[in-house]
């Protein structure tokens, strides 16, 4: 079984190892360097994996290394480590959004497997959607060990051109936002003609589960469902003529756009690092 060392030990770490425990792997498998002792003493608690203060005691080993850290500190960390993984070339995973794998060639080593992956928050729930991209190094059977480590935690696609991994962050990585905003909008649309809040709350967060779960366990596509629940003259006839009157798909494509020019733009600023 895969030794498994992960940079970081946030919310997303945290998420990850909590599923690969569920999927069997052994915890002695499993090790974290985290600079923050409370947080080193709840992983060690709460789950039963090695902790270190230290990252190259953590990566000693590893069959995998688990880059949970943000973009910002990536550049700050490949010092230490560089040597290490060009002695034993784990292969090497980053979940930090926007860091292309040629930057990650160029701070750790270009000799290395790497897999970038782009999770999302509902991970931390066991409902994620990640994509994820390799490079030429990357193994059949490591791109198995990446697959079934993001498994662990949702649902995993393969993007074959890295240059669309900006659109995962814009659709999946971003997506839950956009989410959470629409059901905003419809719990204030709710309380401003009269509903209590608390009421508009729960009917507008339920509806958008049971929305979610008939997407996915129907295997039917939006714009079919969507017409069931659309009958001739009635009201939700109404409201998505609003909506088409508003230009919604417009207003969602230019919303897309922009979150890719920004993850562009990310990556962009870290060359110059």
């Amino acid at each position: 079984m895969a030794r498994i060392a992960f940079i970081g030990g946030g919310n997303m770490a945290r998420s990850l190892i909590g599923g690969l425990l569920k999927t069997g792997v052994a915890a002695a498998n499993l090790r974290v360097a985290e600079p923050l002792a409370q947080a080193r003493e709840s992983l060690g608690r709460d789950f039963g994996v090695a902790t270190f203060a230290d990252n190259r005691l953590a990566v000693a080993d590893a069959d995998v290394l688990l880059l949970a850290i943000k973009p910002q500190v990536m550049p700050a960390i490949h010092a230490e480590l560089r040597d290490t993984l060009q002695r034993n070339r784990p292969l090497l995973m980053s979940i930090a959004a926007g860091v292309r794998i040629d930057q990650l060639e160029r701070w750790f080593g270009n000799l290395l497997p790497i897999v970038r992956c782009m999770p999302n928050t509902p991970a931390l729930i066991g409902a994620g959607a990640t994509g994820l991209c390799a490079n030429l190094r990357v193994t059949p059977q490591q791109r198995e060990q990446a697959q079934h480590i993001m498994d662990a935690v949702g649902v995993t696609r393969w993007i074959h051109d890295e240059a669309l991994m900006d659109t995962v962050t814009a659709i999946s990585g971003s997506g839950p936002a956009y989410f959470f905003a629409i059901v905003e909008a419809l719990e204030d649309a709710a309380v401003a003609q009269g509903m209590p809040r608390e009421t508009a709350r729960i009917l507008a967060t339920q509806t958008c589960l049971g929305a979610g779960r008939m997407l996915v366990e129907s295997n039917e596509a939006p714009s079919v469902l969507r017409q069931r629940v659309t009958s001739p003259n009635g009201t939700t006839q109404a409201a998505l003529e609003s909506f088409s009157a508003d230009q919604l798909p417009r207003i969602v494509a230019r919303a897309v756009a922009a979150a890719t020019r920004r993850g562009e733009e990310l990556a962009a600023a870290l060359d110059k690092d």
